[in-house]
């Protein structure tokens, strides 16, 4: 991931840690075709990463059959994006067809949560480790993400996705889940629906 956590840190550059990697190879059955959020430290290694300046994940082309999103978690004021909008990306990729795995923070009560996890997503991995420990610069973290984090599932092989991460922490399916109504407005003050136009 390339923007979004300054009030963590001066470097952008926030990593997935090869463990969680390595589980989401195994589900896509070894292989991740796009990584929309990549830099030059990622150790995701998929088949098409985007990078920004050159190219920006929520404006390139999401047409791919695995797609692996660990997005910036805060506010890119330059760019005037927020997690939200690639919570946006990953609905319309999940719609349209595309497994997408997602590592993010726990924020249950949000409306990319309310519009794109509960009705879409097929499984929540509640991480047991209290706060992952990235990679930035290439070097494990080793304070930790200050906010707990959460590996959503999107796609039809829910099975897969919690025989694997189980060992990371509680998998919830979400076939079963009783949801409230959409047109409720207190419920879903947030219309993010389609990617941001930048």
């Amino acid at each position: 991931m390339t923007a979004g956590r300054q009030a963590l840190s001066e470097n952008k550059d926030w990593c997935t840690p090869p463990n969680i990697v390595a589980s989401v190879r195994r589900v896509f059955g070894g292989e991740i075709d796009l990584d929309p959020c990549s830099n030059s430290y990622s150790l995701v290694g998929a088949r098409v990463s985007y990078r920004l300046p050159d190219q920006d994940g929520l404006v390139e082309s999401w047409d791919f059959e695995r797609i692996y999103v660990n997005p910036p978690y805060g506010s890119d004021k330059s760019r005037g994006t927020r997690i939200a909008h690639w919570f946006a990306r990953i609905g319309g990729a999940a719609r349209r067809g595309s497994e997408v795995i997602a590592l993010v923070p726990v924020a249950t009560n949000t409306g990319h949560w309310k519009k794109q996890v509960y009705p879409l997503a097929g499984a929540v991995c509640f991480l047991y480790e209290p706060r992952v420990r990235f990679y930035i610069g290439g070097v494990e973290d080793p304070k930790g993400a200050p906010m707990s984090c959460a590996v959503i599932y999107w796609g039809s092989r829910v099975d897969d996705f919690a025989r694997e991460f189980r060992a990371h922490g509680a998998v919830l399916p979400l076939a079963d889940a009783m949801l409230p109504t959409e047109n409720d407005d207190t419920l879903f003050p947030l219309d993010v629906r389609e990617p941001l136009a930048v």
